[in-house]
């Protein structure tokens, strides 16, 4: 068995939306990362918040902490990031994957966003690809693209600690859905065995849960060998079984309540659109267009 560093991580859960914000912490120093984070959103009336992100920067500040990366999975469709404000309060660089440009040329089409919304992902401040290393401190992480879910999906391994985004759910929940523009079961269920030959020990820190059907609390930490041996999508499924399933699956499941909002400002690294003259922001809903 390969020792491996173990990094301390402290999740953050946001109940409104499901998802987990990890803060990713160097044991020998004062060095941390922050994975997905959350802005609150009231849709109904169109108000931002900044509760959940300010309980995080709290943390880090309790702690005497510093901010070295702001980290996102991939263009969430179910919550929007609070990259930018924790950014300015705390500091980091916002990173994310590379295919981040695919993922913009595909909704700055259907929002109609128009030639000044630039698609070179030059918003965040790296742009991740397959193998790419990077620093927490003394941890060193790397990078795999693990794409289905979205085009741009990665999985952030940290010593012991894999941070998958969406792509795997707890083993009593599954995997994530592929019907968005540009998912792919058939990816996603390559991108899935790709996770599953790191290490049995690799503790795996899920994006979101929704407690599945028989359990009582939210959990968001298991393991590679659980997920090999007890992922209700995947165990025992060839990629076509897994494929019919997953597509099958979709085919039944509403859209998230944040998707439009959230893509607008996801693919924009956290920010809003530009105000207008009035220094007035405003989303935009595509009628039909998803």
């Amino acid at each position: 068995m390969t020792s491996l560093t173990k990094p301390e991580v402290t999740g953050f859960f946001d109940e409104a939306t499901n998802t987990v914000t990890f803060l990713v912490k160097d044991p020998a120093s004062s060095a941390c990362a922050i994975v997905d984070s959350v802005l609150d959103f009231d849709y109904s009336s169109g108000r931002t918040d900044t509760k959940s992100a300010d309980a995080v920067i709290a943390y880090v500040q309790d702690k005497g902490l510093t901010v070295e990366w702001i980290l996102e999975t991939h263009v969430h469709a179910d919550h929007l990031s609070a990259a930018p404000y924790i950014q300015q309060r705390i500091g980091g660089k916002i990173g994310i994957g590379d295919r981040i440009t695919v993922v913009q040329n595909t909704f700055g089409k259907i929002f109609n966003e128009g030639t000044e919304f630039q698609r070179d992902g030059s918003q965040f401040d790296k742009l991740f690809q397959e193998g790419d290393r990077f620093t927490i401190g003394g941890l060193t992480g790397h990078v795999l693209h693990t794409p289905g879910h979205t085009p741009a999906c990665l999985t952030y391994v940290v010593g012991d600690a894999a941070f998958v985004g969406d792509t795997l759910f707890m083993p009593d929940f599954g995997t994530a859905r592929c019907d968005f523009p540009g998912g792919s079961a058939e990816t996603l269920y390559a991108s899935i065995q790709k996770i599953l030959t790191l290490p049995d020990e690799t503790r795996i820190f899920v994006g979101h849960d929704y407690k599945a059907p028989g359990r009582e609390t939210y959990s968001w930490e298991t393991t590679v060998a659980e997920q090999k041996a007890c992922n209700v999508h995947v165990g025992g499924r060839s990629q076509e079984e897994f494929v019919a399933m997953r597509e099958a699956r979709d085919k039944t499941l509403a859209m998230p309540k944040l998707i439009i909002p959230s893509l607008q400002v996801n693919m924009r690294a956290g920010q809003m659109p530009p105000a207008d003259k009035e220094g007035k922001t405003f989303l935009k809903v595509p009628v039909n267009g998803l």
